[in-house]
Order: C-alpha cells, then sequence, then structure tokens
C-alpha cells in the first residue's frame, strides 16, 4: 500500500536524502546552513529527513501515526540503511585517516 502522506520519509528517494546524510553527520555541517543552501522545498524536506536520523525510532513512531504500517517499515528500513551507511563510511575515513597519519610518522 502506498502512503497517502506526500512528505513522509518513505515517499523520498534514499540517494537524495544519503547525500545530505553524509554532508550532515560525516561532514559535520549544520541542519540550518545546509537549509540555507537549499534551493527548493524538496531539498529542504531530504534535509529535514536526513536530520530526523538524531531522533529514536519510538518517536518517529509516534509522529509517523497517520501512515500506514508498511509506511513505517519502509521508514524504518531507510533509518537503518542510512545509520548502517554513515557508519560504514566514518569508519572507512577512520582507516584512511590512521594509514595517512602512519605514512606521516614514518616518513619522519
Amino acid at each position: 500500500m502506498i502512503c497517502r502522506n506526500p512528505g513522509c520519509i518513505s515517499q523520498c528517494d534514499y540517494q537524495s536524502v544519503a547525500y545530505y546524510a553524509r554532508r550532515r553527520y560525516l561532514e559535520g555541517i549544520a541542519t540550518v546552513v545546509l537549509l540555507r543552501e537549499a534551493r527548493n522545498k524538496d531539498e529542504k524536506r531530504m534535509i529535514v529527513m536526513a536530520s530526523l536520523l538524531d531522533v529514536d525510532d519510538d518517536t518517529m513512531r509516534e509522529l509517523m501515526k497517520g501512515c500506514d504500517r508498511g509506511c513505517l517499515c519502509r521508514m524504518l528500513e531507510m533509518r537503518t540503511r542510512l545509520r548502517f551507511m554513515l557508519h560504514k563510511e566514518r569508519n572507512r575515513v577512520s582507516v584512511c585517516h590512521a594509514q595517512a597519519a602512519v605514512k606521516r610518522t614514518s616518513i619522519i
């Protein structure tokens, strides 16, 4: 069943939300800065969806009371995928930084 709520996170494109999640959580750009940079309502919506990763799943369930169960499951699955992607990329960046530090110290 398709959610009738047009602003629902389950209606958002994963790649678009992931782009803003990377900017928010990996690059450390504040949500208000990203919102100021947004060119249209759709970009603002993706930024807000990415920023909601800070909100726990129980609160998200409460906020989505008007959505059907399938929609809720898609939203929770997207949040899980985004968190996993961020965790994986954060670890990859940490390993790269550690390797670079080892190279710098071995040169000296």
